[in-house]
C-alpha cells in the first residue's frame, strides 16, 4: 500500500518508558486514500443486503464468552452525562424541561430533546450516518437515505443490543500522562505497543474502546473546539482494526485524530470504518471511571451491554453503554 505520509525524525520524546517518534505529514490526497478504503472494504462479505456490517462478528458464542468475563459483578457508565450548557464544543446542547399538567398534578413530566451528533453527547453512529462516493456501507446508494430517515444500514440494524467482550486501549495511560493533547495522532505501531505491554490482544468481535483523556483535560482546562483540535487515530489505523475483525470501535472523543490532513476529508476513519468497513463507531463517551476500574482491578477487558433506541430510520443513537466487570 502506497501511503503519502511523510515520516520524519523531527525528535523521541520518552512517554511511560517507550520512544515515539513526533511525525509531520503531508497533505493525503484522495487517490491515497482511497486505495486504503478499498483495501479495508467488507462490501459483500456477509452478502449483499447486509446491513450489520462487523457486528455480525458478535456471535452468539462470542456473547457466551463475554458473559465469562464478568468476575466482580460491577457495571460502569461508559457515557458522559448530558450537558446543557452551550460550549465550544457543544454549540447544541440537550434541552431539559420539567413540567406538570393539570389533568395530573400529582405526577411530575420531563421532555429531553438533542442533537446528538457532535462532541458532547454519548451516541452511536449507524452506517448510513456516512457516505462516500455516492454510497454508504455494503454499496448502497445514497438515495437509499432522505428526509424520511436511513431506509438501509439505519440504527434500527442494531436494535437487537451490543452485547460482546471490550477492551480499554487506554492510551493516556500508556503514555504516562493524564491527557492526550488535542491533535495527537496515534499509530498503529503504538497500538501493537499497547497490546504487549497490558498483555492485552484484540480479538474479532471485540469492541474497541480508546482513551485519550479528553474528560479529565476538559475538567482541568475547561472546553475547547473538538471539532478543530482532537487527539485521536491517524486513519491508517483502519488497517490495523480491520486485521484484527474488530465489531465496534468507540473513544472518549470522536476517534479520529483533528486536523486529518486528508484532502477534502475531515474524518477519514469514521468513513473508512461506517462506508468501507460497515463497523459503527461510539462517539464521545466517557471512559474515565472505566479506566480507573480497570487500572485497579489490572485487566483491561470485561464485558459491554449496549442499546441504541429503536428509531426506524435513524443514523444513530444517544445511549448509555454499560461496561460488565
Amino acid at each position: 500500500m502506497k501511503l503519502s505520509i511523510v515520516i520524519l525524525a523531527v525528535g523521541i520524546v520518552m512517554w511511560h518508558g517507550v520512544g515515539w517518534k513526533a511525525r509531520a505529514q503531508d497533505v493525503v490526497p484522495k487517490e491515497q486514500y482511497d486505495e486504503l478504503m478499498r483495501e479495508v472494504s467488507n462490501r459483500g462479505r456477509w452478502g449483499a443486503d447486509d446491513q450489520l456490517g462487523t457486528v455480525n462478528l458478535i456471535t452468539p458464542s462470542k456473547r457466551i464468552a463475554a458473559a465469562g468475563l464478568v468476575v466482580d459483578g460491577v457495571t460502569v457508565s461508559l457515557a458522559h452525562e448530558t450537558l446543557t450548557d452551550v460550549t465550544p464544543d457543544n454549540p447544541m446542547p440537550y434541552s431539559h424541561a420539567l413540567y406538570q399538567i393539570e389533568a395530573a398534578p400529582e405526577w411530575f413530566f420531563d421532555h429531553i430533546g438533542v442533537e446528538y451528533h457532535g462532541f458532547v453527547h454519548s451516541h452511536l453512529d449507524a452506517l448510513c450516518h456516512r457516505f462516500y462516493d455516492g454510497e454508504t456501507y455494503n454499496g448502497f446508494a445514497i438515495d437509499t437515505v432522505s428526509e424520511d430517515g436511513c431506509s438501509l444500514v439505519g440504527i434500527t440494524a442494531m436494535e437487537d443490543g451490543i452485547f460482546t467482550r471490550a477492551v480499554l486501549v487506554d492510551l493516556a495511560r500508556l503514555r504516562g500522562v493524564p491527557w492526550l493533547e488535542p491533535g495527537t495522532a496515534v499509530y498503529s505501531e503504538e497500538l501493537d505497543t499497547w497490546e504487549r505491554q497490558f498483555e492485552t490482544s484484540i480479538e474479532p468481535g471485540d469492541v474497541v474502546l480508546f482513551r485519550t483523556g479528553r474528560w479529565a483535560r476538559r475538567e482541568a482546562l475547561g472546553a475547547w473546539d473538538v471539532a478543530e483540535a482532537a487527539a485521536g487515530l491517524h486513519y491508517t489505523t483502519a488497517a490495523w482494526l480491520r486485521e484484527r475483525d474488530v465489531a465496534v470501535v468507540g473513544s472518549d472523543a470522536v476517534v479520529d485524530v483533528a486536523p486529518s490532513n486528508v484532502e477534502n476529508n475531515r474524518w477519514p476513519l469514521h468513513t473508512l470504518l461506517l462506508v468501507a468497513m460497515g463497523t459503527p463507531i461510539f462517539d464521545s463517551l466517557d471512559l474515565e471511571a472505566a479506566a480507573e476500574y480497570a487500572a485497579g482491578a489490572g485487566r483491561w477487558e470485561f464485558a459491554i451491554a449496549a442499546a441504541p433506541l429503536r428509531v426506524p430510520g435513524g443514523t444513530g443513537s444517544p445511549l448509555n453503554p454499560v461496561a460488565i466487570f
